[in-house]
């Protein structure tokens, strides 16, 4: 099955401005994502969706794929699906977020392997275990529950599943987890994909905010993988200052490497 990496990208962005361009570390924050996604082994090739002349020619710039999309698209999911229904040949559509630049190639695999491995799955997503009560409790941070056969049964911002007699510190250190962080990769099969957002809304996903619930409110099967380390996405000024700390030191240690 053909699969491709669609990287939706924005230029403007509220809690940190055109953060996408960001280049303490002599490269866009876009570009970092991108060479990451271009890690994983099974999609044939990562494209940017990006809304505003700037990305364009940013992507240009460091030789990467791009595709002008609808300024006015209404989410990152109607962004890839513009590019997606261009791509007759593609089966599988991964949806990887412009600010994840250390997004792991073998989690995007992971993402695309569930729907190789069923057939009857429409979506995949990611999740990592919680082990502390501040995470789990914040509602920031999205919880799933999935089967025995890692089908998603439900996505809150609420504790799920909430224990009858109340949470102990036991229960962050079980095995296996009781409590999981759902991860925002998304791998979609193509035809679902172009017609993910002709389906109605459900009160679930209103209620909660979360696109997902959509999908199962229509019933339809969303896989869930399980990776062990959560992806640290860039939203604030903090965020980014500690991904420059993070690739410096990684460069200090490889150049070091190199030396010896």
């Amino acid at each position: 099955m053909k699969s491709i990496i669609i990287i939706p990208a924005r230029y403007a962005s509220t809690r940190l401005p055109q953060k996408l361009l960001l280049c303490e570390t002599g490269k866009p924050l876009l570009q970092h994502t991108y060479e990451s996604a271009l890690t994983a082994t099974l999609p044939d090739s990562v494209i940017v969706a990006c809304d505003h002349n700037k990305i364009f020619h940013a992507v240009q710039q460091f030789g990467g794929h791009v595709r002008m999309t609808d300024p006015n698209a209404p989410s990152g999911t109607d962004r890839i699906a513009e590019v997606a229904a261009d791509l007759d040949d593609v089966d599988i559509v991964v949806n990887v977020q412009g600010d994840e630049p250390e997004i792991a190639g073998s989690a995007i695999d992971l993402a695309v392997q569930m729907l190789i491995d069923s057939p009857d799955a429409v979506m995949s997503t990611l999740a990592t275990p919680i082990r502390n009560r501040q995470q789990l409790e914040d509602a920031a941070c999205v919880k799933v529950v999935f089967d025995a056969s890692y089908r998603a049964l439900y996505f809150s911002r609420s504790v799920i599943p909430h224990p009858r007699g109340g949470i102990r510190e036991e229960h962050f250190t079980q095995s296996p987890p009781l409590f999981y962080q759902h991860m925002g990769l998304y791998a979609y099969r193509r035809d679902f994909l172009l017609r993910l957002s002709r389906l109605p809304q459900s009160g679930l996903e209103t209620t909660e905010s979360l696109e997902q619930l959509r999908v199962l409110h229509h019933g339809y099967s969303l896989m869930v993988g399980v990776v062990e380390d959560a992806t640290v996405g860039i939203d604030t000024p903090e965020d980014y200052r500690k991904f420059v700390e993070r690739y410096h030191a990684a460069e200090a240690v490889s150049s070091s490497h190199r030396q010896v």
